[in-house]
C-alpha cells in the first residue's frame, strides 16, 4: 500500500484546526493537506462538552474567525451554536472533505534527509503512517479523554451520582434534586444557574473565590452596526472595539490591580450586597492572575438572589453516604455531585516527537513566538491567549505559518528550525496561577525574556510580529535546499542502415 503524503498535515478538527485549513487554502492554495481528527465529529471542545448551559467565556466577535462574521444575536453564545458555526465554516470552505475522523495521532518523526515528517496514527485499532512536509498541531491544550478530579476522601462511600462536566451523561435527570457543584471557575459558574432552573437547589462549593464579571449576552453596539453597515465591516468594527477594550482592561489590571479589584468587586456588590462579596466573591489574588469568569446577563447572581442556588466557601473534609462534610462541620446533602474541578493539560495531544532519530522532550525546548519549538523543524502548534479570546492568537498563528511556508517555497528551502544560541533567563510558558495550569505546566516548553522567545499575551504586539514582522529574524534558521533536478540524458537518433 502506498504511503500517503501531504504538504501540510493539520491535527485537530476543532475551532483551531478548521480555521487553520481555511487560512491554508486562502494563503497557500497550492498546498495539499489533510486534517486528522481523533474523534468522530467536527467541533473539538464545542462538540466534546455537553453539560447544561455550556457557553463561550469570550465574546463571539473575537472568538469567531477573522474571515467569517458571527451573525447570531448573542455575543456570549451557547455551545451548540458555536459547534454549528465551526461545522458551517468547514462546509462553506470545503474543509470537511479533507478530514480523516477517528484518527488519533501518536508519534511524529522528522527526517532531515527527506525534509518530511512521518506521522503515526491509530485508526480502528490499526497504525497508519502519513508523511508531510509541515506538521500543524491544532489539538488544543488538554486531555480529551479524561478531566481532572481530585482524590476526594470518602468518595467511595458516597451513594449519589458523581459527574465530571467533561463526560456529561446524556440523560442525567437532576430535576427536583439537590446538587453540589464543586468548583468556582468558568464551568461551575455556567452550570449553577442553568441547573438551578429545574433542580431542587444547587450549591456551588468553592475552596476560594474567583473574580466573576457580568456582561450583557448581546452586544448593543454590534446590533447597531449590523443594522447600519455591511456585515463584514460591522463585524470588523466590533472585533476591533472588543479587542481594544480587552487589552485596555488587561493592562489596567496589571498596572493598577488594587483599583481594578475594587471596581470588579463593586460590580458584584451591586447585585448581591456586601456580605456576599466579603464571604464568597473576594479572591486573594489580583485580577488576571487567573482568567476572569463571565456570567452573561448576571444569571448566576439572579439565581442566588432568587434562592435557587447558593455559594459555600469551605474545604472538603470527606464525602459521606449522602453528601459532603466540610471542615467547618457543615454537611451538604446532595443527590448529585458535579466535579467542575478542571482539566488535565496536555501539550499537542501527548505527541511523541523525534528529530533524526533522537527523541525530543518538549519541556526542554524554548517556545518560539508562542507557536514553535527550538530545535524542531517544520512544526507549529496553535495555542490561544489566556487573557483574551483563543481564536485571536490562532488566526495570527495560521497567517504566520502560511507566510513561513510560502517563504520557504520562494527561497527553494525545505526546512525552518527555530534556533537559539543566546543565554537568557527562562520563565514558565504561561504566567498564570490557575490550578490546572500549575498542575500541567511542567510538560510545556519554557519561554525566554526576549523576542522572539517571549510569548506575548498581547494581540497588538503579536499582530505586528506575526502578520508584518520579518520571517528571517535571525532565530529562524532556513536550510535543506530542494534537490536540483538532474539533467535529462541527450536523446540520440538512430538511423537505419
Amino acid at each position: 500500500m502506498a504511503q500517503e503524503h501531504f504538504d501540510v498535515l493539520i491535527v485537530g478538527a476543532g475551532l483551531s484546526g478548521i480555521g487553520a485549513a481555511v487560512h491554508l487554502q486562502k494563503n497557500s492554495p497550492k498546498k495539499t493537506y489533510a486534517i486528522l481528527e481523533g474523534r468522530d465529529a467536527i467541533g473539538g471542545t464545542w462538540d466534546l462538552f455537553r453539560y447544561p448551559g455550556i457557553r463561550s467565556d469570550s465574546d463571539m466577535y473575537t472568538l469567531g474567525y477573522a474571515f467569517k462574521p458571527w451573525k447570531e444575536a448573542k455575543a456570549i453564545a451557547d455551545g451548540p451554536s458555536i459547534r454549528e458555526y465551526v461545522r458551517e465554516t468547514a462546509t462553506e470552505y470545503g474543509v470537511d472533505s479533507h478530514i480523516r475522523f477517528n484518527t488519533q495521532v501518536k508519534r511524529a518523526a522528522w527526517s532531515t534527509e527527506a525534509a518530511a515528517w512521518t506521522v503515526e496514527a491509530e485508526r480502528g485499532g490499526q497504525i497508519v503512517q502519513i508523511t508531510c512536509n509541515f506538521l500543524f498541531m491544532c489539538s488544543g491544550y488538554y486531555n480529551y479523554a479524561k478531566g481532572y478530579t481530585p482524590d476526594f476522601p470518602g468518595i467511595g462511600d458516597y451513594k449519589g451520582q458523581v459527574v465530571h462536566p467533561q463526560h456529561w451523561p446524556e440523560n442525567l435527570d437532576y430535576a427536583g434534586k439537590s446538587v453540589v457543584v464543586i468548583g468556582s471557575g468558568a464551568t461551575a459558574v455556567t452550570l449553577v444557574p442553568e441547573m438551578a432552573k429545574s433542580a431542587k437547589h444547587v450549591t456551588m462549593l468553592q475552596r476560594s473565590p474567583t473574580y466573576v464579571v457580568s456582561r450583557p449576552a448581546a452586544d448593543a453596539a454590534a446590533d447597531w452596526l449590523r443594522a447600519n453597515f455591511p456585515a463584514k465591516l460591522a463585524y470588523d468594527l466590533v472585533r476591533f472595539k472588543n479587542v481594544s477594550l480587552g487589552m485596555l482592561f488587561f493592562n489596567m489590571a496589571r498596572k493598577k490591580p488594587a483599583e481594578t479589584k475594587a471596581r470588579l468587586l463593586g460590580m458584584v456588590r451591586e447585585h448581591l450586597g456586601e456580605d456576599a462579596v466579603a464571604a464568597h466573591f473576594t479572591p486573594t489574588y489580583n485580577p488576571w492572575d487567573q482568567r476572569l469568569c463571565l456570567v452573561p446577563d448576571a444569571d448566576l447572581f439572579k439565581s442566588i438572589k432568587e434562592g435557587s442556588s447558593s455559594v459555600v466557601t469551605d474545604h472538603i473534609e470527606t464525602f459521606t453516604k449522602d453528601g459532603i462534610r466540610l471542615k467547618s462541620g457543615e454537611t451538604l446533602q446532595a443527590d448529585i455531585v458535579v466535579t467542575a474541578t478542571g482539566l488535565n493539560m496536555q501539550l499537542m495531544s501527548g505527541l511523541e516527537v523525534t528529530v533524526d532519530g533522537k527523541p525530543v522532550a518538549l519541556n526542554e525546548t524554548l517556545s518560539y513566538k508562542g507557536m514553535m519549538f527550538s530545535g524542531i523543524p517544520n512544526l507549529a502548534s496553535s495555542f490561544g491567549y489566556t487573557n483574551a479570546s483563543w481564536t485571536l492568537k490562532c488566526d495570527l498563528t495560521c497567517e504566520y505559518v502560511c507566510r513561513l511556508i510560502n517563504h520557504m517555497d520562494r527561497k527553494g528551502l525545505r526546512q525552518a528550525t527555530p534556533t537559539t544560541t543566546r543565554d537568557m533567563p527562562l520563565e514558565p510558558w504561561l504566567d498564570f496561577s490557575s490550578g490546572y495550569v500549575q498542575r500541567g505546566i511542567g510538560q510545556f516548553p519554557k519561554q525566554g525574556t526576549e523576542k522572539p522567545w517571549k510569548a506575548n499575551q498581547n494581540y497588538a504586539k503579536d499582530l505586528m510580529a506575526l502578520r508584518f514582522g520579518a520571517v528571517e529574524d535571525g532565530a529562524m534558521v532556513f536550510s535543506n535546499p530542494k534537490p536540483k533536478k538532474s539533467a535529462a540524458a541527450p536523446v540520440r537518433e538512430t538511423v537505419a542502415a
